[in-house]
């Protein structure tokens, strides 16, 4: 039996609005996107959105940093 992904309500808006702010997506903002591919609740919208940052990551203007989080430095 598969367990079903359901995001915190708003993650994605904030992780949009700090990847896009910052420009760059960490590891851990990865394996949350990750995570909302397999949300079956996602809206159309929120497929959009997760499809225009992958296509700004695949053309360099989001970088990847393979820190786990950029809070403190980490």
């Amino acid at each position: 039996m598969e367990t079903p992904v359901h995001l915190i309500p708003s993650a994605l808006g904030e992780l949009f609005a700090e990847v896009n702010h910052h420009r760059y997506i960490t590891l851990a903002d990865r394996y949350g996107l990750m995570a909302a591919i397999f949300d079956e609740t996602l809206t159309e919208e929120e497929k959009r959105s997760i499809d225009r940052l992958l296509r700004a990551v695949y053309r360099g203007k989001i970088k990847l940093v393979n820190q786990l989080s950029m809070v403190n430095g980490l």
